[in-house]
């Protein structure tokens, strides 16, 4: 791995990346292991980092066994699982309005785990490490994308053998006044995508009308590696289970408490999330409590809390001549079902996928139409989990007393099919649809 920073610097490369979150950087691996020289151009100064003795980070994913599998190929699980992480062996998820409610366990999938519980800094610093080791990735770090300049459709071809000078190259101008130039770019740059707008490719996008509010707490009872969700009349509450040390808390507060730590995600309205935002710490605690219906006890402590505004996007081009979208520069999903990484991760995997087998043909990596073939194998799989969770959100969060009746006997009826059951939980383990080679089991 190399380190980019001379300002005004003219650089060229196979594929330039934008964005180096946990899906841009999986992907930079996917592409520099397999010998593709790669790019990665980051807005932050330096790569992420992890201390032992810090404070859970609030965002945390539930990465599913087929994006461990993709991490365990790269050389990276090994470094999360040494770091801090959080196996899952139960599912609870019931309606605050009635008595429905379902169930999951990985005993009854047949497997160990169903996922785990990973802070998103632990995740990318592992991942921040495997590129440390690979020579064909170079960082360029502290810098932003001004421009962008993109080949005309159809005129990256296929050739008999790749080299840069075979394919229109995409420029990006930078903002340290350098350039890059590369045969494809991939917008890996988030939900607000700079890259995707600069392109002009357009969102179909809405307002949830909620926010989510996030942060850590500690509860009297031990979480039993369960992750739970209770949907209240304003949207899902979710504590998911961490596996934390109290090295970093206040030595009056420390106390073995492994398994009484959660990462907690209140969706809410606007309103509702002011209001809890400007609590007193205990009376945070008791709205907390209160509203989990002391499901985990007393609530005696919680982190710092955020909160960001909830929408669902989606791109309406996934791919252009020379540039494709990835993760949340591609789509932004709610929250509820915890599977915005896990479907980043299988658009870097597929990405990957397919720009290795035309490479290895001699198709140019910014081939529009090579690049189709990413974006058909991936935008129907987004807009069907997109769709679902926004269902979800309306089904639950509907007051009225037919739906209500509904969703609680349709839980309840879910909950007694144990084979419909384990379909449902496969699917939500991230077993559907083609797998790339890189997510199967070895």
């Amino acid at each position: 791995m190399k380190d980019s920073r001379a300002a005004g610097a003219e650089r060229d490369t196979d594929v330039a990346i934008v964005g180096a979150g946990i899906v841009g950087a999986t992907l930079a691996l996917l592409l520099g292991q397999a010998g593709l020289r790669v790019m990665l151009i980051e807005g932050r100064e330096s790569p992420a980092s992890w201390q032992a003795d810090s404070a859970p980070e609030p965002r945390v994913s539930a990465l599913t066994p087929v994006s461990q599998q993709l991490l365990t190929g790269l050389g990276v699980w090994s470094t999360v699982a040494a770091s801090r992480l959080m196996p899952y062996t139960g599912m609870q998820v019931w309606d605050a309005e009635g008595n429905g409610e379902i169930r999951f366990s990985a005993e009854d999938n047949g497997v160990a785990r169903l996922g785990h519980i990973v802070e998103n800094r632990v995740t990318l610093a592992a991942l921040e490490q495997a590129i440390d080791r690979c020579p064909a990735i170079t960082r360029c770090y502290g810098v932003r994308v001004n421009d962008l300049v993109l080949p005309i459709s159809g005129s990256a071809s296929v050739v008999s053998a790749y080299s840069l000078e075979d394919a229109k190259a995409v420029s990006l101008t930078l903002s340290d006044g350098g350039s890059v130039s590369a045969a494809l770019v991939v917008a890996a740059d988030g939900a607000r995508s700079g890259l995707r707008d600069l392109a002009g490719i357009a969102t179909r996008e809405h307002d949830t009308g909620q926010v989510a509010l996030v942060t850590t707490v500690r509860t009297a009872l031990p979480h039993q590696a369960i992750a739970r969700q209770r949907f209240l009349p304003t949207g899902p509450l979710a504590f998911l289970p961490l596996a934390v040390n109290d090295e970093w808390a206040q030595p009056s507060e420390a106390a073995p408490a492994a398994q009484r730590y959660c990462s907690i995600v209140w969706s809410t309205t606007p309103e509702e999330a002011s209001r809890l935002q400007a609590l007193s710490d205990r009376a945070f605690y008791s709205e907390l409590q209160t509203a989990f219906e002391d499901t985990l006890g007393t609530v005696e402590w919680a982190a710092e809390r955020f909160s960001f505004p909830l929408y669902q996007r989606h791109a309406e081009e996934y791919v252009l001549p020379g540039l494709a979208l990835v993760g949340d520069a591609a789509h932004a999903i709610h929250p509820l079902a915890g599977q915005g990484v896990n479907l980043g991760l299988m658009d870097a995997a597929v990405l990957a996928e397919e720009l290795l087998a035309g490479h290895r043909r001699g198709v140019a990596l910014g081939d529009e139409r090579w690049l189709k073939r990413y974006s058909r194998r991936r935008r129907s799989d987004n807009a069907l989990m997109l769709k679902m969770m926004d269902g979800f959100r309306l089904l639950f969060g509907s007051r009225q007393p037919g739906v209500r009746l509904i969703r609680n006997l349709g839980l309840g009826w879910v909950d007694n099919r144990s084979e419909l059951k384990r379909i449902l939980m496969r699917q939500a383990m991230g077993e559907r649809g083609e797998l790339p080679d890189s997510c199967k089991p070895r």
